[in-house]
């Protein structure tokens, strides 16, 4: 092979290496803990963060916290807060309705007037209607929803229907009252659905509400086909989410900056810190500000009081003081406290609370799932799982949710400590820019000496 070619093999060598490098997770991340599913067909999952996650992080947004199927490949996933309560199923509760004659002419827009029969509650046992142009048997449906029973904002309706003839799309307005008598638009414009194709059905039936009316009347926007009623439900938001905190208890140095006494410690991980409190032996009354930051030269920043810390009496019946809230959750590693009084020679207990995020993620790929974190090179692109989900439950129904995903005990070590150095950043272009001059040059004086080499030819 003439020494042309193996620069030229070298060259595309080296331009391949420049194409194809991409990052790996085992290259990338400290760490990663298998996902068990508990079911296998859901196609969203939901795992919440352990103490050890959150040791093994190491991006302040926790950007380094990442999902991989079985190829090795990142699926869509986000960390969510737990005060957003991911992938809760709404709650229901089917409510009272009546048909409404139908009106010729118009789809709707006309007044109705109402003759009803009301218990003491005010819940609707008979109704009837009255329009003062003819009506009609036929066209689409018009009805009269009772909600004066719901203690509890009703965030849309959800309407079931007899399986349509033909395919179903039907336009529908709808308007609420408090008293049968003045209405007031609560949705001015919606789509029904039912269509089907290939042995697969499309079925929008949700009502979304802007505000909310003790009845509800539902009006066609136009004439034609709509669908045979047989039930109304109100969705309600979901319950609250329970509070569960976790706490972590950390103890400090004595420090003294500027003549004045101070506690520092130091956050081992990247929790989400919500609540502060802290701890001195025997009954103590303290007066304590809070105040945190992320690197050794940056200046401290303010995160809670002051407040007093008290205590009196034994833990077991003693009287303490509560935690003191953050105004958002911080993620800093160093923390102070700041005594308003000396406080002797004790040293006080940090206390730092938190609430275990949340990571959803679709099922892309083939399973197993693993969960990885702990990198200084790799960051997670975020992706809108809330919108995706909302689409799923709009294809299974509303009371579909995401199902749970668990941690295994261990985790499976990758890069380990590597995977928190910073990459070396190379400037590949230079690099390559450079190594084509150089061979260039080396090529053409290779020519030149084999030309002078050459036996010359007489003239």
């Amino acid at each position: 092979m003439s020494k042309v070619s193996l620069y030229a093999l070298a060259l595309s060598a080296a331009l391949a290496t420049v194409a194809t490098h991409a990052a790996a997770p085992e290259q990338d991340y400290a760490r990663e803990w298998p996902l068990q599913l508990s079911r296998e067909d859901a196609g969203a999952y939901r795992v919440v963060l352990d103490q050890a996650v959150y040791l093994g992080a190491h991006d302040r947004a926790l950007r380094d916290v990442e999902v991989f199927n079985a190829q090795g490949q990142p699926v869509a996933a986000a960390v969510l807060s737990p005060a957003q309560p991911l992938a809760q199923a709404p709650r229901t509760l089917e409510l009272p309705w009546f048909p409404l004659p139908a009106q010729e002419g118009s789809g709707g827009g006309s007044d109705i007037h109402l003759i009803a029969e009301r218990d003491a509650d005010g819940s609707i046992r008979r109704v009837e209607a009255g329009i003062g142009t003819r009506a009609s048997a036929g066209g689409p449906g018009r009805w009269l929803v009772d909600a004066s029973g719901v203690r509890e904002p009703v965030r849309a309706l959800l309407l079931e229907w007899e399986d349509p003839a033909q395919p179903l799309q039907a336009g529908y307005r709808v308007e609420g009252s408090d008293d049968l008598r003045s209405w007031r638009t609560l949705n001015g414009s919606t789509t029904l659905l039912d269509l089907e194709r290939g042995g697969e059905r499309l079925r929008q039936g949700r009502i979304a509400l802007d505000g909310q009316a003790r009845y509800l009347r539902l009006l066609p926007l136009r004439a034609g086909p709509g669908p045979v009623l047989t039930a109304v439900s109100a969705e309600l938001a979901p319950p609250p989410a329970q509070v569960q905190w976790e706490w972590l208890e950390l103890h400090g140095e004595r420090r003294s900056v500027g003549g004045r006494e101070g506690f520092e410690f130091r956050l081992p991980g990247r929790f989400p810190v919500e609540r502060a409190d802290v701890h001195l032996p025997g009954n103590s009354a303290v007066q304590w500000t809070l105040h945190s930051r992320e690197e050794d030269d940056a200046s401290w920043t303010w995160r809670a009081g002051p407040w007093v810390a008290y205590q009196v009496g034994g833990d077991a019946a003693g009287a303490r003081s509560e935690p003191r809230a953050l105004a958002a959750p911080v993620r800093d590693r160093q923390w102070r406290l700041v005594p308003n009084t000396p406080v002797g020679d004790d040293v006080p207990v940090l206390r730092l609370g938190y609430r275990p995020e949340v990571v959803g993620f679709l099922a892309q790929g083939e399973p197993p799932y693993a969960l990885a974190a702990g990198s200084a090179r790799a960051q997670r692109a975020e992706a809108p799982i809330r919108p995706r989900l909302e689409a799923v439950r709009a294809q299974r129904g509303p009371d579909w949710e995401p199902a749970l995903a668990y941690l295994a005990d261990e985790a499976r070590e990758l890069a380990g400590d590597r995977a928190l150095e910073p990459a070396v950043e190379h400037d590949w272009k230079s690099w390559l820019l450079w190594a084509l001059l150089v061979g260039g040059a080396a090529l053409v004086a290779l020519l030149g000496m084999s030309l002078l080499r050459s036996p010359r030819q007489p003239s």
